[in-house]
């Protein structure tokens, strides 16, 4: 069985948090919104419902919308998961045809319920498919930080400039690796998924856990924001890839300036690594091979292998330290975590019990 604890003790690629602080003391301490990078149709067959939640579970506000609405629960869209002890601010959408809205979509602002309240309303063409968003805005306060302030400001100002090794965060495991554990339990044939989510929860955990564990070694090895001679590069921003036979001087400056970042592993059935004797491949291949049950029950699951960049930039990051407090603000894209960004600043963000999060 593979330690948690252990799995995410990560290392740092700026030399080390800056001091300790407490994280999410309250909700209001930890603001997402959400960013669809795209305004609403203005018209068609569904509605854009901004919803406003603290300390609430996004499948629970989903489901909680249904019944308004009197729908299917699968019939609310929605781009990701967001997190339950915070606040947060994200879309969902419903049919038209919904029982709330029809004569008027303005009704929609007078719903609420425990833990959300919608806060605005719009006409859109398609229902909103999970992944489809640009990224997050953050606001976060770090309350008692007990560190060296300038050793803090410095350490903002690397990642400002260099950004972050794109770990998956420990929310990806679930509650004290509870999705780890399950992927395990099913690989090894002890343990089934009890339905779809449930399997995806398990899936995505493994595949992070290979992941983590391949950029752990080239943050190590200092190569977590450098091209490799036989890299799969990512295009900032985007899920486009392209394999770099060479790195010519055009391409290293690209990668300096956050155009295009090295990738990782999603493992899966197939490769998409031109080259297996490259040395990225290599280190790949190594890796995965401490995590068997992992690696072979991702394979026998199916999937098919894809990419992740290894590093993401922190965009818009803002800061103040006052009273022993710290106030970030900062912009992630799809898919990167929050909790990342604090494990380069603060101790033990990824080995503490953190409440549950997504994209």
């Amino acid at each position: 069985m593979i330690d948690f604890t252990q799995l995410m003790s990560l290392p740092h690629a700026h030399g080390g948090p800056a001091g300790s602080a407490r994280v999410r003391a309250t909700p209001e301490d930890f603001v997402v919104r959400e960013w669809l990078g795209f305004e609403p149709d203005g018209e068609g067959d569904h509605l854009l419902l901004q919803v406003r939640k603290r300390n609430a579970n996004t499948m629970w506000v989903a489901k909680q919308l249904a019944g308004i609405a009197k729908i299917h629960p699968r019939d609310v869209g929605f781009a990701g998961l967001k997190d339950r002890d915070a606040i947060t601010e994200q879309a969902f959408t419903v049919p038209a045809r919904s029982a709330i809205g029809q004569v008027d979509i303005r009704q929609w602002l007078e719903v609420s319920g425990e833990g959300f309240e919608v806060i605005a309303v719009d006409r859109q063409r398609r229902k909103l498919k999970r992944g489809a968003l640009r990224g997050n805005q953050f606001e976060i306060v770090l309350r008692d930080f007990a560190g060296d302030p300038a050793r803090l400001e410095h350490r903002l100002q690397a990642i400002a400039a260099e950004g972050i090794p794109n770990y998956f965060g420990p929310q990806r495991f679930g509650r004290s690796g509870s999705n780890l554990k399950l992927a395990q339990a099913w690989f090894s044939g002890t343990q089934s998924p009890r339905d779809r989510a449930q399997r995806g929860f398990a899936l995505s955990a493994a595949r992070a856990a290979i992941f983590n564990a391949v950029l752990a070694q080239r943050v190590n090895d200092g190569t977590w924001n450098t091209l490799l001679d036989g890299e799969i590069a990512n295009l900032n921003g985007s899920g486009s890839i392209f394999a770099v036979s060479v790195v010519d001087e055009a391409l290293s400056e690209r990668c300096r300036t956050l155009d295009i970042h090295p990738s990782g592993p999603l493992w899966g059935t197939t490769s998409v690594v031109d080259g297996a004797a490259s040395a990225p491949a290599a280190l790949e291949q190594q890796v995965a091979e401490r995590y068997p049950v992992l690696a072979e029950g991702l394979v026998g699951a199916g999937l098919e292998a894809e990419r992740r960049a290894l590093r993401t930039p922190v965009a818009e990051l803002s800061w103040t330290i006052a009273a022993g407090d710290v106030h970030l603000g900062f912009r992630l894209q799809r898919g990167s975590f929050a909790t990342a960004v604090l494990h380069e600043l603060i101790d033990d963000v990824f080995t503490a019990q953190l409440p549950e999060a997504g994209d």
